[in-house]
């Protein structure tokens, strides 16, 4: 009779090797993946786009993919970012708030933890929260987290630094979308002509990172097809310059010729026949008069290249949503879309470059690494960067930004534009798809509970099964922001027990039920009703000055615990800049 002992190991044995000949098989069927409870999660974001830019939020851009997307899944109403591409990026990143990660402004130290310019230690990434459990890390697009471009620059400040495993993109925050500036793969800086890996017949950067993604996620499909996956695509389309190949800008050729009011008030029409804004929703007031545009054919070229720009993107998510197809994984996926910052007021390029073209001007060659961001620059194969009125926007040498005119119809019906914390600089669209975790019954719904980027690192925990960390390789981690958003999307209340909260450049806000306290750098506050008042018209601070009152205090507190303040330090001089003077102070003789 056989030992009872042995038959225990015997069977366990057998269970083991089955389960090995299993697991290879399954690795070896690419196309089917392991079922999870776990979804993939892809997040898309795009760069310098208005509220109602998209066709399914009121837009007339062509944008199919997003529109399906939309169609099939959940719509928020109203879903917030920052203000601004790089406190936004650093929100998303780690489900905080951006000065408590260290970016309140931009990329230089202002000598407050708030202001560091460099995404802290004190903070995680979605990376690096979901990579702990089980998931592969991918990023494609602009990381703009870190201070250094060049050779020198601390790689660990990077996205493979910060818990991605594959990396393409720019470092920078804008540039030529046909020689970015600051380009990388995985922690090596390339230029397009040199990148062993991506070698299209014509480049352009929206097209690469799409490309790019679907890379990713075929290279998944074969390495690790048991795993569930992070993808984060951030685009930055349709940041300025406006370039665009002419065969894409082509199809918009006269399509806005009549201007800024009559696109504004169609949007307007349009969101309401779908729902999205209420009957009675209010425009906001017309930035720019068309009748004063002095170059009416240069002004609607800049809009042309701006919708070009945008349906370029939506064809690469396309791309992006028929790997997913292909590989089966696409009903397992959360696929979140959303904008870095409201509609673009600057006018980058709008003016004549006052620097002449050098008269030895030379070509870059493959190697040579684009070191401009913005004009003054050349292009890599030699030609002077052209800016200013007159120059047709699109090809590779030009760099023009749409102007505050076209920002207006963007941001339709909403007030301001990115940098500000009215509804105009902070709202943004947030698709989100996932057959497999959504209500069939919520297909095409809209979502009107109020949510911030701060959610989604708590989402993603959440869907994920990850474990926020106390702390990581030693320094304290600060306890997440804000809630999972798995609850909304099937239309069930979130668990949100403190308002929203916005500072950058002094404009400052505060959003608590329907309630929005608002004010600009220096200015007092101002109070609406967002649920009637959405376009923020109809100032109810001197009607209900308790309220002001006690919406300002909770600012303060938030201000006081999120390294918000001091208030203005924004404006404090770069560090390296202070060390400079310095340095020159001290080696100037004394001669008083």
């Amino acid at each position: 009779m056989t030992n009872p002992c042995r038959r225990t190991a015997l069977w366990a044995a057998t269970i083991a090797r089955a389960a090995v000949a299993w697991a290879a098989t399954s690795m070896a069927v690419a196309a089917e993946p392991a079922k999870s409870n776990r979804p993939n999660i892809v997040i898309i974001m795009s760069d310098d786009m208005g509220y109602s830019d998209l066709g399914c939020y009121g837009g007339e851009h062509a944008t199919p993919n997003l529109d399906g997307l939309a169609a099939k899944g959940v719509r928020f109403t109203q879903f917030y970012n920052t203000a601004r591409c790089c406190p936004t990026r650093a929100s998303l990143l780690t489900g905080l708030y951006p000065h408590q990660a260290g970016i309140g402004h931009m990329m230089e130290d202002r000598g407050h933890d708030g202001y560091r310019g460099v995404l802290n230690r004190n903070a995680v990434t979605i990376a690096e929260v979901l990579k702990p459990a089980g998931y592969r890390t991918y990023m494609v697009g602009k990381w703009h987290v870190a201070p250094g471009l060049g050779p020198k620059a601390d790689r660990a400040t990077w996205p493979l630094g910060r818990g991605f495993e594959k990396y393409y993109g720019t470092i920078a925050g804008a540039g030529s979308y046909y020689d970015p500036a600051a380009l990388v793969r995985q922690e090596t800086l390339i230029t397009p002509e040199n990148d062993p890996e991506y070698r299209p017949g014509s480049y352009y950067y929206t097209d690469a990172l799409s490309d790019n993604a679907v890379r990713f996620l075929r290279q998944h499909r074969e390495e690790s097809p048991e795993k569930p996956f992070f993808l984060y695509v951030a685009y930055t389309a349709a940041h300025w310059p406006m370039h665009a190949p002419e065969a894409a800008v082509a199809k918009y050729a006269g399509k806005f010729d009549a201007g800024y009011a009559p696109l504004r008030q169609a949007r307007l029409r349009r969101m309401k026949e779908m729902g999205l804004l209420p009957a009675d929703a209010e425009l906001s007031p017309g930035a720019e008069d068309w009748d004063a545009v002095p170059d009416k054919r240069w002004e609607a070229r800049t809009k042309e290249v701006y919708a070009a720009m945008i349906e370029i993107m939506d064809a690469g998510i396309g791309r992006i949503v028929g790997e997913l197809k292909a590989s089966n994984r696409l009903d397992d996926t959360l696929i979140l879309f959303l904008q870095d910052n409201g509609a673009c007021a600057e006018n980058t390029g709008r003016q004549a470059n006052k620097q002449p073209a050098p008269e030895d001007l030379k070509p870059l060659g493959r190697d040579g690494l684009q070191s401009k961001i913005q004009p003054p620059m050349q292009t890599r194969d030699g030609r002077w960067v052209r800016t200013g009125p007159g120059v047709m926007a699109g090809p590779a040498d030009t760099y023009i930004a749409y102007g505050r005119g076209w920002a207006n119809v963007s941001n339709a019906p909403f007030r301001e534009y990115k940098h500000w914390t009215h509804e105009g600089g902070i709202s943004t669209p947030l698709i989100a798809h996932w057959p497999a975790g959504i209500r069939p019954d919520r297909s095409g719904a809209f979502e009107r509970q109020p949510g911030h980027l701060i959610d989604l690192m708590a989402t993603c925990a959440d869907l994920a099964g990850a474990s926020y960390p106390l702390e990581k390789d030693g320094q304290p981690i600060k306890p997440r922001e804000g809630v999972s958003l798995r609850p909304a999307l099937n239309g069930e209340p979130l668990a949100r027990a403190q308002p929203l909260f916005w500072e950058h450049e002094g404009n400052r806000a505060v959003r608590e039920g329907d309630w929005k306290l608002v004010a600009k750098e220096g200015r007092p506050w101002e109070l609406y009703n967002i649920a009637n008042d959405r376009a923020e018209l109809h100032d109810l601070a001197v009607a209900h000055p308790d309220r002001v009152k006690d919406l300002a205090a909770k600012w303060t507190a938030y201000a006081s615990r999120a390294d918000v303040l001091p208030l203005g330090a924004w404006h404090a001089q770069p560090a390296n800049r202070r060390a400079g003077a310095a340095a020159k102070k001290a080696a100037t003789p004394d001669d008083r």
